[in-house]
């Protein structure tokens, strides 16, 4: 994700406030995703917002995404359930790496029950600014794609 590009950004109740946390931190470099919603911390379902994330990256309105619920992984399994996502949930800035590197993670996926703000913006900060290898994970990446 090196360069700036479009971003989205989805949450459930529960990741509302690691998503204001991440919203302010990247207006702070200038980069302003749109926010999918939700928009308070009224209970609302992670799989509307995963799907919504999802699909907003897919249709190509979005080069990446953002996704966060309680621990990260509802909204991870609702995001992949859309055709051509790769949304890794990245509980460590080696994770985010490897997600970018190796398998070229259209959509981050953080836990705000789960993750701190500080760990939330190194993991961020690693997968934006580490470039897919591609080669022999581009094969792997197209497998993916395909299924």
């Amino acid at each position: 994700m090196q360069e700036a590009k479009k971003l989205c950004i989805a949450s459930d109740h529960a990741g509302w406030q690691l998503k204001q946390v991440v919203i302010g931190y990247l207006s702070s470099l200038d980069i302003y995703p749109d926010d999918l919603g939700c928009y308070s911390e009224e209970s609302v379902d992670y799989p509307e917002f995963g799907k919504k994330c999802g699909e907003a990256v897919a249709s190509g309105k979005y080069d990446a995404g953002i996704a966060i619920c309680g621990t990260g992984i509802g909204i991870s399994i609702a995001a992949n359930k859309v055709k051509g996502i790769r949304c890794a949930l990245c509980t460590s800035p080696e994770m985010a790496e490897f997600a970018a590197k190796h398998n070229n993670a259209n959509i981050l996926a953080l836990g705000g029950r789960t993750t701190s703000p500080e760990l939330a913006i190194e993991i961020l900060n690693t997968w934006m600014n580490t470039e897919f290898e591609g080669g022999r994970h581009k094969r792997r990446t197209d497998m993916l794609d395909a299924m």
